[in-house]
């Protein structure tokens, strides 16, 4: 006997969904062209202009520098951010540091991504640059080293792609979820599901305070040469990954 998706019925259902296994009913995965950048991708800098970002100090246009399709921090502007806010999500860049390299520890290549703003993924150059591991490449800023240093030599470009998964307040404001974030760097898994003690801070332990669910991307200027390119996310729903 059949039950009414077509399916033999003493084919079992999938705990937590009406579909039984291998159920040809269930939706179809949406198709996605994966090239240059996945099709259902919000590009956030395509290499053209910074009309989507502007200064963090007075929300006025960025004065950092475009050209060549990458944009380069000009040391002394001050952070920038996009217009744009956004939430739970895959984000990915790429960026380089000045090559032959300059400096040593934490200045040499010193940037930052920051999710919503106010959770930063250190950019560095610590290839051969030894400083303390977590604010080192791929670090989750003051809280956690990344499980391998996979740094490219200076002047190579590098990838990380983030999985963010922000976290949830209360309506009274307590903390009901932490935020969550995996880093691939260069395609090698550097942070996976890390649950993240609060907005990184530098020599400070982080705490929790509650504040939107969606924010700006942020890039740091400290002082150092850095370029970016090709800064895009993808929206995630990941609380319906399970169904």
């Amino acid at each position: 006997m059949k039950a009414d998706n077509g399916q033999s019925e003493d084919i079992p259902v999938l705990p937590g969904t009406s579909y039984r296994v291998h159920d040809e009913n269930r939706p179809q995965p949406p198709v996605v062209d994966p090239d240059p950048h996945p099709s259902d991708a919000v590009v956030l800098f395509d290499g053209q202009d910074l009309s989507g970002w502007q200064s963090k100090k007075d929300g006025g246009p960025p004065s950092w520098q475009v050209q060549d399709g990458y944009m380069e921090v000009v040391p002394g502007t001050g952070n920038i951010r996009t217009r744009e806010s956004f939430g739970d999500c895959q984000l990915h860049l790429e960026w380089t540091a000045a090559a032959p390299a300059e400096g040593d520890g934490q200045w040499r290549g010193n940037s930052g991504v920051f999710l919503l703003g106010l959770y930063e993924v250190q950019v560095l150059d610590c290839y051969q640059n030894p400083t303390y591991p977590d604010g080192t490449t791929g670090a989750v800023y003051g809280q956690y080293p990344p499980l391998v240093n996979a740094c490219r030599p200076p002047g190579n470009w590098q990838t990380y792609d983030i999985i963010w998964w922000g976290p949830r307040f209360s309506d009274q404001g307590e903390l009901v979820r932490p935020a969550f974030m995996s880093v691939l760097h260069n395609g090698i898994l550097v942070q996976y599901h890390r649950a993240l003690l609060g907005p990184t801070r530098h020599k400070k332990v982080a705490t929790y305070y509650p504040h939107a669910p969606v924010g700006p991307l942020e890039l740091q200027d400290h002082r150092c040469v850095v370029r970016f390119r090709n800064i895009w996310y993808r929206p995630l729903d990941l609380a319906a990954t399970a169904t």
